[in-house]
């Protein structure tokens, strides 16, 4: 039976993919760094087992008799040194097939500091005696949840983005592709970049969730400065920066491709933005 390491298991997209793959009667290893957090994933077929990315005696344990990696690290200013560790640590204990979540638009030279740290992780993973898959998924839909409560509470949508289209991607998607990947032969050498059908503007996303949700949502354009200080003390200086740098890159119209790569790999549609809406509508009702 295929064992598989969920790194990052308690994240959004870690946790449903959890549930695939037990589902589809596969060993499933959830890793998480607190023993609160194992306890929530224990379910039929998933084995929580609890690693730190910083230290490798722990993360070579998690790694044992392992076939398949899910690598997704929690955003930090370490991110690129902890992946590229664990990497190089599953290539030490055998691991053969390794699934990385990277970003929609990797590349050294970007201008988005995100874009750039996540091309160095594919670069390195690609160099190694590994079967390595590549997912460089585009803003989450599941993102907008962030902002559910500024919804509720005034019924607005902030972000500064202008009128820029997106091809947003639901997480369960990711999720989906990921399990496929992890799992099933074909993928080795793939880079899957993985987006929504429809490129779409966060006007049409406050008119989704308006229409989900029975209430008037507005989205509002906001100026970086006014975005930079919301996110003053909730966000470290780093990682304001680096998300004001993404949301450039969408406002430049430089996120807005759809890529066929969900439906291929999944044989049916990748969810669409009023399906995520209705099924995440309870989050921004009043």
């Amino acid at each position: 039976m295929t064992t598989v390491l969920v790194s990052g298991a308690t994240g959004t997209i870690g946790r449903e993919l959890v549930g695939l793959l037990a589902g589809q009667g596969v060993c499933v290893r959830a890793m998480v760094r607190r023993p609160a957090d194992a306890d929530a994933l224990r379910a039929p077929g998933v084995e929580p087992v609890i690693a730190d990315l910083d230290d490798p005696s722990s993360l070579a344990r998690a790694l044992d008799g392992v076939d398949a990696l899910f690598l997704n690290t929690p955003s930090s200013a370490e991110a690129r040194d902890r992946q590229i560790r664990c990497a190089d640590l599953a290539v030490a204990v055998g691991v053969r097939r390794l699934v990385l979540l990277s970003q929609y638009a990797a590349r050294a030279d970007s201008p988005v500091r995100f874009l750039r740290w996540h091309a160095e992780v594919e670069d390195h993973v690609g160099a190694l005696d590994l079967e390595v898959t590549v997912l460089r998924p585009n803003l989450f839909l599941q993102g907008m949840l962030t902002m559910a409560g500024a919804v509720r509470e005034h019924g607005t949508l902030g972000a500064p983005i202008g009128s820029a289209r997106v091809s947003m991607v639901d997480t369960r998607d990711i999720a989906a592709v990921a399990a496929v990947a992890l799992t099933q032969p074909g993928h080795a050498g793939a880079v899957y970049t993985l987006t929504g059908p429809a490129a779409v503007s966060h006007h049409e996303v406050a008119e989704a969730i308006s229409a989900a949700t029975g209430r008037d949502v507005q989205f509002a354009d906001l100026p970086d400065e006014t975005f930079a200080t919301m996110l003053d003390g909730v966000l470290p200086a780093w990682q304001r920066d680096g998300l004001l740098e993404d949301y450039a890159h969408y406002r430049r119209g430089e996120a807005a491709v759809v890529d066929p790569a969900v439906p291929t790999v999944l044989g049916r549609p990748a969810r669409d933005l009023a399906a995520f809406a209705r099924d995440h509508a309870g989050a921004f009702a009043a």
